[in-house]
């Protein structure tokens, strides 16, 4: 049976889908020479603007499982990025904190806002609003499904 691309078939999950890997893979082409990728990008992001995090709590924000952070927080101290010490609360957990190279990187990366602006920008308002509802709204069913099985 020969495969089929999500172009031949304009579903609302597929086009979804090809809209996140391509922001996704325009996103990763801009970090690549600060040899960065975009997850641990969005690690530097949330560092930068929320400060210091428990590991465990920045899996949940981001959404992350727990040994894709182990493996992408360990490249970013070998980069010397990021810090990983003990919580005082808590000494089992990690916490993460920008370095002073971190925070430099940080300043120095280009704004990513273009891509978004980009894909969205001069689409209608009303558009995009409805968009989000569809797709946070179609997100809740799955999750819920998810959690009753």
């Amino acid at each position: 049976m020969p495969e089929r691309s999500d172009a031949e078939h304009p579903t609302v999950g597929g086009w979804a889908k090809r809209c996140y890997f391509a922001g996704r893979a325009l996103m990763d082409a801009t970090l690549r020479p600060y040899d960065l990728g975009s997850t641990q990008w969005y690690v530097l992001w949330h560092l930068a603007n929320f400060g210091p995090t428990v590991q465990r709590d920045l899996g949940r924000a981001l959404e992350l499982e727990r040994a894709t952070l182990s493996g992408i927080v360990a490249t970013l101290v070998r980069k010397n990025l990021v810090e990983q010490t003990s919580s005082a609360e808590d000494q089992r957990q990690r916490l993460l904190t920008l370095t002073a190279a971190g925070r430099t990187l940080w300043r120095e990366l280009p704004d990513l806002s273009f891509i978004h602006d980009a894909a969205f920008g001069g689409i209608d308002e009303a558009d995009l609003a409805t968009t989000v509802r569809v797709l946070q709204r179609a997100t809740e069913r799955l999750q819920n499904l998810l959690r009753k099985e």
